[in-house]
This record gives structure tokens, C-alpha cells and sequence, in this order.
């Protein structure tokens, strides 16, 4: 019998949490994906770049996404119970809310060590190999985005390209200049040309064909008597390399204080990583740590809202809990911030935040589990539901979309 109720609450609560899980992912995802198509569209592979860096980027976004997960899923599943009567037919059966909230509460400490891992390890690794691929990127010439007629700018380099066959990476008439500040410029005519792949991962070389190169060693100045003069030179075939560094190779992992696992901010607490302070090492930890405990915290936060009074709006319920969860996210990442910037140590801006809500969330849970009253903060919200419900059907009236009657 206690099996089976806890797979029906379990299977209340699980569908909702996947679904908002599911939602909240995609939509956090698709929005990266527009800005990481604008940055690499028209490089090879582009599609493949891009995906790859929606999947590395997948553990910081569930970080974020599994907390509102859980909590979502607890006041729909546990609400959806209350409003169907089975939370009041479990009860008259002997079975208390609080064994009700025994198999969510088991739920979120296995999805608090689930985000701990994940904001702990899998955090840190794919940050760094994210911001490798985007060196990868951005350390790819931008002639691979070229078109047809158009300036672009790469670099030092500006060119234009009249026609160009990117299936065989070959173009006709080629204008590229570059210039290089004091040491003067080059400008580089070419009627035909090539983009060579090269092996190992170093950078491409682009190959060109019957074309003029005018250079200089100094900067032309009008002003200067004689003129600068330029050398001209006519060649067959010219190989030049794109890019903005000769080999392709990415920093050592932990350069700041987000691409430190766990042990490693600890361990670092007295020798910070290059770009980062002892305060935001400090901070970055704290922060870890109460994402997940407050993970913990979620279910007894939630239970009471999900099956507050009848007399309240279930939605209106809804959005009480979830403005408070949005307010207290909002304090953590604010008290982070702070942290950052010594301006408070973390026990103040971080813990205390999730002390307080800790003490909040087990008081009410206390309440509704263990006591036939309402708290004060049940009875203020029936109060709002029923202003806002008063308000909502006299506006309705004034408009003539609902009757008197």
C-alpha cells in the first residue's frame, strides 16, 4: 500500500517536472542557438560547431532549469491532488500529508546531489571546453563568411571577393588589404585563388593566383616630401595564412574561477586561479552550495502552497510561490555579485538568504502538515485571492463580459 502511494505521487509529480524540465531547456537552448548561428553561419561545418556548443552548454542551463523543474512539478502535481480531493481520501485513510511528502522529499535529495554533480564537475569541464570551441571559432578567419561583392573585415585585413565557389572553397578576383599601423600596408589583387585545408588543426591557408601586391613600410602620409613610395610586386602564386595565431591551441583549463570543480575551488580559496580574487572563489563555492541545499529545502516550500486553504485560488497560490522562488534566485544571484566585489562575506549574502527561506519553508511545512490553522501567511493569502478575484469579476462586469447574476 505505501508502495503504491508513493508511485502515485511520484507519477503526479514527475510529469509535470519533465515536461517544465523538457520546456524550460529547449527554450533556453533555442535562444543560444540564434546567437551561436549568427557568429558561425557560413563556416564550414557550421551546424556541427553550433551543436556542439548548444551540448556543452546543456549542464549550466540544467543547472539553472532543474531547481524550477522541481519546484514547478511539486505545486502542479501536489496541487492537481488537492484540487481533486485525494490529498483529503489519503488523509481520511490514515496517510498524512507528511507521508505523502516522504517520496518528493527522497526526489529532491537525489535531484540536490544530481545538481551538485552537475554544478560541481560537469559544470567547470564543459565551460572550458565550450570557451574552446568558441577560441576555435573566433580564431578562424572570417573569409570562410565571405560573400559575393561585399567588404568584410577580419582583423587587419579587409577584402572583397567577386565570385565565390564555396563547394570547392575557390573564388575569382580577390581584393585584400592589410594594414599594419606604423610598419605601413600591403594591398593584394589576386584573379583567382583557393582556400587550402591544412592537417593537424593548423590554420587554413589561403592560395593565391596571378595577382599584384603593392606594399608599404611606413604609414603614406600625404603631408610627407617626397611621398612614400610603395612596392610593387607581380606574382604567379602567393600562399598566405588565415587566422590570428599560428597553432591551434587553447589554454590550460582553469583560468578562472567558473572552470573549478568543487575540490578545486576549495583548494584554491588560498591561491586563486590567474583571473580570478580570493573573494570570487570564495563566492563561486558558497553559490554552489546553496544551489543545492537549497534544492532540499524546495519540497517543504512548495507542499504548502500546492494545498493551501480552499478558499484561495489555486493559481493565485501558484503565483505567490513562484514570485517568492524568482525573489529569493534573484537575492542569491545579487548576493553573489556582492561577494564578488567584497562588499559582504558569503555567510551573510548567501547563507543567510538560504537560512531564512530554510526556516520559512520548514515553519509552514510544520503548519500544514501538523496543525488545523491557518498560518498568517495562508489567511493573507486567501485575503489577496479574494481581493484580486472581487477585482477580476467587476472588471469583467464593467465590460460586459460577465453578468451580475
Amino acid at each position: 500500500m505505501l508502495r503504491i502511494v508513493d508511485r502515485h505521487v511520484l507519477k503526479q509529480v514527475s510529469l509535470p517536472l519533465a515536461g517544465a524540465l523538457v520546456i524550460g531547456l529547449l527554450m533556453l537552448l533555442a535562444d543560444r542557438m540564434v546567437r551561436l548561428l549568427d557568429a558561425t553561419l557560413g563556416k564550414k561545418n557550421s551546424f556541427t560547431v553550433v551543436f556542439e556548443m548548444l551540448a556543452y552548454l546543456v549542464p549550466h542551463y540544467l543547472g539553472t532549469a532543474l531547481p524550477a523543474a522541481l519546484f514547478l512539478g511539486l505545486l502542479l502535481g501536489f496541487g492537481r491532488m488537492s484540487a481533486n480531493s485525494e490529498t483529503d481520501a489519503f488523509m481520511a485513510a490514515g496517510i498524512g500529508l507528511h507521508r505523502l511528502a516522504r517520496p518528493v522529499i527522497v526526489l529532491g535529495a537525489l535531484m540536490a546531489a544530481l545538481s551538485l554533480v552537475i554544478m560541481g564537475w560537469l559544470q567547470p569541464h564543459a565551460r572550458y571546453a565550450y570557451r574552446s570551441v568558441v577560441f576555435d571559432v573566433q580564431n578562424v578567419d572570417v573569409f570562410y563568411l565571405a560573400e559575393e561583392g561585399v567588404f568584410m573585415q577580419a582583423g587587419d585585413r579587409t577584402f572583397i571577393i567577386d565570385r565565390l565557389d564555396r563547394g570547392k572553397n575557390a573564388f575569382e578576383r580577390a581584393f585584400i588589404f592589410q594594414d599594419k599601423g606604423q610598419h605601413g600596408s600591403d594591398t593584394v589583387t589576386a584573379a583567382t585563388g583557393t582556400l587550402v585545408e591544412n592537417p593537424e588543426g593548423r590554420r587554413p591557408t589561403l592560395h593565391l593566383e596571378n595577382g599584384h601586391r603593392l606594399s608599404f613600410t611606413t604609414r603614406p602620409d600625404a603631408a610627407t616630401n617626397p611621398p612614400v613610395a610603395g612596392e610593387t610586386t607581380e606574382f604567379a602564386m602567393a600562399d598566405t595564412p588565415l587566422g590570428k595565431i599560428s597553432k591551434d591551441i587553447f589554454r590550460p583549463r582553469g583560468e578562472d574561477e567558473r572552470e573549478l570543480t568543487l575540490p578545486e575551488l576549495y583548494a584554491a580559496l588560498d591561491n586563486p586561479p590567474p583571473k580570478a580574487s580570493r573573494e570570487e572563489v570564495s563566492s563561486e563555492l558558497s553559490e554552489r552550495l546553496v544551489t543545492a541545499i537549497s534544492i532540499l529545502i524546495l519540497p517543504f516550500l512548495a507542499i504548502p502552497f500546492a494545498v493551501g486553504s480552499r478558499r484561495s485560488p489555486r493559481g493565485f497560490r501558484t503565483g505567490v510561490a513562484l514570485v517568492l522562488i524568482v525573489l529569493y534566485n534573484e537575492i542569491i544571484q545579487q548576493g553573489a555579485s556582492a561577494s564578488n566585489n567584497a562588499v559582504a562575506p558569503p555567510i551573510v549574502t548567501l547563507w543567510l538568504p538560504c537560512l531564512l527561506l530554510g526556516l520559512f519553508a520548514g515553519w509552514r511545512y510544520i503548519t500544514t502538515c501538523f496543525t488545523l490553522g491557518n498560518d498568517p501567511i495562508s489567511s493573507a493569502i486567501d485575503r489577496g485571492g479574494d481581493f484580486f478575484s472581487g477585482l477580476r469579476h467587476a472588471l469583467m462586469r464593467r465590460l460586459g463580459w460577465e453578468s451580475a447574476a
